[in-house]
C-alpha cells in the first residue's frame, strides 16, 4: 500500500495554519495578568507589625492591645513583688535564726576563753592544790569554747574569713590547755616554773586565741549587718511597677468613661482594687519591717555589742589583776617603768567604765538599766578593793594582797563575780528585746509573697474580663 508523497507536508501545513481572523468591530481582549506573589523581603515580623498597625486603627483592636498590656503589668507587679519580698523575708529570717545567733555565739566563745584564762590564774593563786570549784569552772569554759567552735564550723562557709579564724582557734586551743596543765603540775610540786608556764599560757591566749576570737566575732557581726541591710532595703522595682500598673488601670477606666459614659467597669475596678491592695500591703509591711529592725538594732543589737565589750573588758581586767600577783613584777611595760599587768588592768577597767556608760544610754527601759547600774556599782567596789590589794602588795604584804584578790569575802574576785553576773542579766534582757523586734520584722513579710502573687493573678484576670466586656459590644 502506498501513501501520497505530499501527506507530511499537508500535516505540517495544518499545524501551522493561522487562527481565524477576528470579526471586524470587536475590541482586542487583554491578556490575563499574572497572579501577584508576596512582596519580596517581607518576613513574619513585618507582617506582624502591619497587622498590629491595622489593629490599632480600630477600637476593638485598641481594646485588645490595652487588655494585654494591663494584664501584663499587673502580673509583672505581682511576680516581682513576690520575688523581692521573698528575698527580704529570707534576710530577715537569717537575722533572727542564723546571723545574730552566730554573732552571739562568737561573743560567747570569746567570753569563755577569757574566763578560762582568768579562772586558771585564780586557781594558780589559790595555792598548790587548786580548788575544785575553780577547776570545774575552767573545764566548763574550755568545754563551752570547744562546743561553740564545732557549732561555728558547721554553720560557716569553708572559704570565708570566719573559717580561717575557726581553724586558728582549733589549732591554738590545745596548745593553750597544754601550757595550763604544765603550769598546774609545776605548781603542785611547788616549783617556780609553774608561774612561767602560766604566763606563757596567758601570752598564747592574748596573742593568738583572743585576737582570733575577736576577728571571728567581727566577721559574724558584719554578716549580721549585711543581712539586716538586705532585709530593710526598699523594693524600688516592685514599687515602681505597682505605681505604673495602678496608673495604667486608672487611665484605662477614665478612657472607658470618656467613650461610654459608664462610671464603673467591674473587671477594671477589681484589677485596680487588687493592685492597690498589694501596693499598700507592700508599703505597710516594709514600713513595719524597717521600724522593727531599727528597734532591734538600736535597743538590741547595739546594746548587745556594748555589753559584750563590757563583759570582755571585765574578764581581761580580772586576768591581768591575777597575773600581777603571779608575775610579782617580773613583766614590765615597754618603757620598763611599770608593771605590765597592772597597766593592762587599768586600761581594761577604763574600757569597762566607758562601755557601761554607753550601755546605760542605750537601755530603753528600767529592766535594761537596772543590771547595768548594778554592774557599775560593783565595778566601783572592785576598783576600791584593788587599790587596797595593791597597797598591801607594794608594802610587802603579799599574803594580805592575795586574800584581797582571791579571798571569799570582800575581795576583788567577789566584785568581779558580781559584775559578771549583772552583765549576764543585762545581756539576757537585751537579747530577748532583739529577738522580739527582729521576729516581728520577719513576721511582717511572711504572707506578702503569696498574697502578692495571688492578687496579681486575680488582678490580671479582672483586667482581661473588663476589656472583654467592652469587646463584646462590638460583636
Amino acid at each position: 500500500m502506498t501513501h501520497p508523497p505530499n501527506a507530511p507536508a499537508a500535516s505540517a501545513a495544518r499545524g501551522t495554519a493561522q487562527a481565524p481572523a477576528r470579526p471586524a468591530g470587536l475590541p482586542a481582549q487583554p491578556s490575563p495578568a499574572p497572579v501577584a506573589g508576596p512582596p519580596a523581603g517581607r518576613g513574619a515580623w513585618a507582617v506582624g507589625r502591619e497587622r498590629l498597625r491595622e489593629a490599632a486603627t480600630t477600637e476593638p483592636g485598641r481594646l485588645q492591645i490595652l487588655g494585654a498590656v494591663l494584664a501584663l503589668l499587673v502580673v509583672a507587679f505581682g511576680a516581682v513583688t513576690a520575688l523581692e519580698v521573698t528575698g527580704r523575708a529570707s534576710a530577715a529570717d537569717d537575722v533572727v535564726s542564723r546571723s545574730q545567733p552566730l554573732s552571739a555565739d562568737a561573743a560567747a566563745l570569746y567570753r569563755s576563753l577569757a574566763d578560762a584564762d582568768t579562772t586558771a590564774a585564780s586557781g594558780f593563786l589559790a595555792g598548790t592544790l587548786e580548788p575544785a570549784q575553780s577547776r570545774a569552772r575552767y573545764a566548763r569554759d574550755i568545754t563551752t569554747a570547744s562546743r561553740l567552735l564545732v557549732k561555728a564550723a558547721a554553720n560557716t562557709d569553708g572559704s570565708s574569713a570566719s573559717a580561717r579564724e575557726i581553724a586558728t582557734l582549733n589549732e591554738q586551743l590545745p596548745r593553750y590547755t597544754g601550757l595550763v596543765e604544765r603550769a598546774r603540775a609545776a605548781n603542785r610540786q611547788g616549783l617556780p616554773l609553774g608561774g612561767a608556764y602560766l604566763r606563757y599560757a596567758n601570752q598564747q591566749m592574748t596573742s593568738a586565741l583572743l585576737p582570733a576570737a575577736e576577728r571571728l566575732y567581727a566577721a559574724e557581726t558584719a554578716r549580721l549587718h549585711g543581712d539586716d541591710d538586705s532585709a530593710r532595703a526598699w523594693p524600688f522595682l516592685s514599687l515602681a511597677l505597682g505605681l505604673l500598673a495602678l496608673g495604667a488601670l486608672l487611665w484605662a477606666q477614665r478612657r472607658n468613661y470618656a467613650r461610654t459614659h459608664r462610671v464603673f467597669n467591674h473587671g477594671l475596678l477589681a484589677a485596680t482594687a487588687a493592685t492597690a491592695v498589694v501596693l499598700l500591703w507592700l508599703v505597710a509591711a516594709h514600713t513595719v519591717t524597717r521600724a522593727e529592725l531599727n528597734g532591734a538594732r538600736a535597743h538590741g543589737q547595739e546594746s548587745l555589742q556594748v555589753l559584750n565589750t563590757a563583759r570582755i573588758s571585765s574578764l581581761t581586767a580580772r586576768a591581768n589583776e591575777n597575773l600581777t600577783l603571779v608575775a610579782r613584777g617580773a613583766v614590765l611595760t615597754e618603757d620598763g617603768k611599770n608593771d605590765k599587768y597592772e597597766a593592762d588592768y587599768t586600761a581594761s577597767m577604763g574600757a569597762l567604765t566607758t562601755a557601761l556608760a554607753a550601755a546605760r544610754e542605750l537601755a530603753d527601759d528600767d529592766a535594761g538599766r537596772a543590771p547595768v547600774d548594778d554592774s557599775a556599782a560593783r565595778a566601783a567596789d572592785w576598783r576600791e578593793r584593788h587599790k587596797d590589794a595593791r597597797a598591801k602588795d607594794e608594802a610587802g604584804d603579799y599574803e594580805g594582797a592575795l586574800v584581797r584578790v582571791v579571798g571569799a569575802e570582800d575581795s576583788t574576785g567577789r566584785s568581779f563575780d558580781q559584775v559578771d553576773a549583772a552583765l549576764e542579766r543585762a545581756l539576757a534582757h537585751e537579747q530577748s528585746e532583739f529577738t522580739r523586734s527582729a521576729g516581728a520584722a520577719r513576721d511582717a513579710l511572711t504572707a506578702l509573697p503569696l498574697g502578692a502573687a495571688a492578687l496579681g493573678i486575680l488582678g490580671a484576670a479582672g483586667a482581661v474580663l473588663g476589656i472583654n466586656r467592652r469587646l463584646s459590644e462590638y460583636r
